[in-house]
C-alpha cells in the first residue's frame, strides 16, 4: 500500500492543467452499451475508478482499448456475454450501478449488485429503481441483487423527490430508448449531467433540458456510436485552487469553464483571495491568511459536497472561524480527526463543523478514509510546517490523476512510497 511523504511550509507557485472528470467519465464509458457500435471517449483521466469500469465492461464481454497515455479509451459492446454487475465490483465503486439504464434500455433486463453503504454514507438507489418502474420496468431483489427486466420501456413523468446526479444519469440512460416522450423533474443540473447529455444527442438521442429542473426525452428506436471528449474535472480544479490558497500561494488551473465552478470561487474570493477568471483557465492569488467564510453543501448550482473537504482546510488556517455544514452525506466529516493531528481547531456537532483558524499546522502522520478526504490531508500536509505522511492513498488514486506530477509543478515536495 502506498503513502505520500510532504515536507510542507511552502507557498506553492505555477499553473497546472485540468485532467478529464471522473465524475463525468464513468457514466460515459458505461453508455456505450447503449449502442453495438463503437464508442471513442476521449480525455479519459488514468484513475483507479476508470480501472474498475474497464474491468466491468470487459467482465460484460464488451471490446475496450484504452491508451492511457493519449486518454483515449474505445468501447465496443456488440456482443456481450453477461448483462450483471456483481459485487465485487458495485463494493468497490457504487457508479458501477449506472448499468442498469443502458442494459434496461437495450436488452430489457439487467442484474446489479445492491451497492451497500459506503465510508461517507448510505447513498441508496431507490430514486434509480423509481424512475425504472414509472417507465414500466419490474424490479425484485435476488440474494442482494437488483434485477430489472421490461419487455419495452415506455416513457413517462418521472418526479424525483431528490435531485440526485446518479438517478438523473441512470434513469436518462434508460429513456432514451424508450417507447414516447419522458419527461423527468427535479433532475440533477450539475455539469456532468450537460456532459452526458451532450454524449448521447451525439449518438442519436433526442434531449433537451439538460442543466435545467426538467429533462425531456423522446425514445428513439436505436443509438449509433460517437466520439467525445469528457468535459474538464471542476472538483480537481477546485482542489487546486484550495492548495494555492492554504499555503498562501499562487496557483492557475487551465482547461477548465470558471462558469463550472461557481459558487466555490465566490467563497474562495469571501475568504480572501483574489481570482482571476479566462475563458478557460482561473487564477487564484492568495492574500496572507484566509478569512473565515461559512459554508453550506448544496447540489448544483450550491457549493458541492465534494470540495467541503478541501474548503475546511483552507478555513483551518483562516483568521476568524467558519461554519460548514453538511447537508448532502451523513458521514462526511472523517477527516476532521485526522486534520486535528497537525493542529486544527474543530468541533462538529451532527451535520455542522465549527472551525477556529489557527495561525499555522504541524506535519503528522495521518490516514485517509475516503477520496475527498485524502485530498484535504495533501492540503492542509502542504501548508503544515514539517513533515507529513499521507497514509491509504488509494482512496486519492481513485480520482487525482499524476496527483504527485502535478504538485511537483507548483514547487510542492511530494515523494509517493510502499508502506513499510
Amino acid at each position: 500500500m502506498d503513502q505520500l511523504i510532504i515536507q510542507g511550509g511552502k507557498a506553492l507557485h505555477g499553473v497546472v492543467p485540468v485532467s478529464g472528470a471522473k465524475n463525468a467519465a464513468l457514466p460515459l464509458l458505461i453508455s456505450s452499451l447503449l449502442t453495438g457500435e463503437r464508442c471513442t471517449w476521449q480525455r479519459v483521466p488514468a484513475l483507479q475508478d476508470i480501472k474498475t469500469t474497464v474491468k466491468l465492461l470487459k467482465g460484460m464481454g464488451a471490446e475496450v482499448d484504452w491508451n492511457e497515455q493519449t486518454g483515449t479509451v474505445s468501447i465496443s459492446a456488440a456482443r456481450l456475454t453477461s448483462r450483471e454487475a456483481d459485487y465485487d465490483l458495485v463494493r468497490t465503486m457504487r457508479a458501477s450501478v449506472v448499468v442498469l439504464g443502458p442494459l434496461l434500455a437495450r436488452f430489457g433486463e439487467a442484474k446489479v449488485s445492491l451497492p451497500g453503504g459506503c465510508a461517507i454514507g448510505t447513498r441508496p438507489i431507490d430514486l434509480h429503481l423509481f424512475g425504472f418502474e414509472r417507465l414500466g420496468a419490474e424490479i425484485e431483489l435476488e440474494n442482494g441483487y437488483v434485477v430489472a427486466r421490461a419487455k419495452k420501456l415506455k416513457g413517462a413523468r418521472i418526479p424525483f423527490s431528490f435531485p440526485s446526479v446518479g438517478a438523473t444519469e441512470n434513469v436518462l440512460m434508460a429513456a432514451v430508448m424508450a417507447e414516447g416522450g419522458t419527461v423527468m423533474e427535479n433532475c440533477a443540473r450539475e455539469p456532468e449531467i450537460v456532459d452526458l447529455a451532450r454524449a448521447l444527442r451525439a449518438m442519436g438521442a433526442e434531449i433537451s433540458g439538460e442543466g435545467t429542473e426538467t429533462i425531456r426525452v423522446k425514445g428513439v428506436g436505436g443509438l449509433k456510436g460517437c466520439t467525445h471528449e469528457v468535459m474538464p474535472d471542476r472538483i480537481e480544479a477546485g482542489t487546486y485552487l484550495a492548495v494555492g490558497h492554504a499555503t498562501g500561494g499562487d496557483v492557475t488551473v487551465e482547461g477548465i469553464d470558471p462558469d463550472d465552478l461557481g459558487v466555490v470561487l465566490e467563497k474562495f474570493e469571501e475568504a480572501g483571495a483574489t481570482l482571476r477568471r479566462g475563458e478557460k483557465s482561473i487564477r487564484l492569488i492568495a492574500n496572507g491568511r484566509p478569512v473565515g467564510s461559512d459554508i453550506t453543501t448544496q447540489p448544483f448550482p450550491g457549493f458541492p459536497t465534494d470540495m467541503q473537504a478541501q474548503f475546511m482546510s483552507v478555513m483551518t488556517l483562516a483568521e476568524g472561524a467558519s461554519v460548514i455544514s453538511e447537508t448532502i452525506f451523513e458521514n462526511r466529516f472523517m477527516h476532521v480527526p485526522e486534520l486535528c493531528r497537525m493542529g486544527a481547531d474543530i468541533t462538529v456537532r451532527g451535520n455542522t463543523a465549527m472551525v477556529r483558524g489557527v495561525a499555522g499546522l504541524t506535519g503528522a502522520p495521518v490516514m485517509a478514509t475516503d477520496l475527498r478526504a485524502s485530498a484535504s490531508l495533501v492540503i492542509c500536509a502542504l501548508a503544515a510546517k514539517g513533515e507529513s505522511r499521507v497514509r491509504r492513498i488509494y482512496h486519492l488514486d481513485r480520482g487525482y490523476e499524476k496527483i504527485e506530477e502535478k504538485l511537483a509543478r507548483l514547487g510542492g515536495r511530494v515523494e509517493r512510497q510502499k508502506e513499510s
